[in-house]
């Protein structure tokens, strides 16, 4: 077994831990320099918390433990293709490389169907699911404004 396959396969034992620990089955780990860093499963129902997916929960334990939001350098490995949350949060932590074991339609033939999100994506506001309005945007250009002037920021 090669390293790539050593850290997928632990991936897959977490999700089936999850579900055998009444969570999703869903697990992530987070590589850097040849060392897992961060090792999670997916914690929806155990943390009432929609965001606990396994790739993100993945990402909160590896910034912590590197103490930076820049993921640069690591690798995170995925029992399932990442859905559009934690695909957008994979980009957003500058993760270099993603492995992934299960396709979405894997996920989708259980129930984990998220191609309604990428079609809410590319749909007018108006005709989205969620009822989307845009509103008091000259107020909150301000804070654009603020940031985009700002000399000290820290750009992501």
């Amino acid at each position: 077994m090669n390293e790539q396959e050593k850290y997928m396969k632990k991936a897959i034992e977490l999700s089936i831990a999850s579900v055998e620990n009444g969570g999703g089955p869903f697990g992530a780990v987070i590589v850097k320099d040849g060392q897992i860093i961060a090792a999670s499963s997916n914690s929806v129902t155990q943390e009432n918390d929609p965001t606990a997916h396994a790739e993100v929960n993945a990402i909160r334990q590896a910034t912590k433990k590197l103490g930076t939001f820049d993921l640069s350098g690591c690798e995170i490995y995925s029992s399932c293709e990442p859905c559009p949350m934690c695909l957008g949060a994979i980009y957003w932590a500058k993760i270099d490389k993603l492995f992934f074991a299960n396709t979405k339609k894997d996920a989708k033939d259980i129930g984990f169907d998220d191609s309604f999100i990428y079609e809410e994506i590319n749909t007018s506001y108006e005709n989205r699911k969620v009822k989307t309005s845009q509103m008091m945007r000259e107020q909150a250009i301000e804070a654009f404004e603020k940031w985009q002037n700002k000399d000290d920021k820290i750009e992501y």
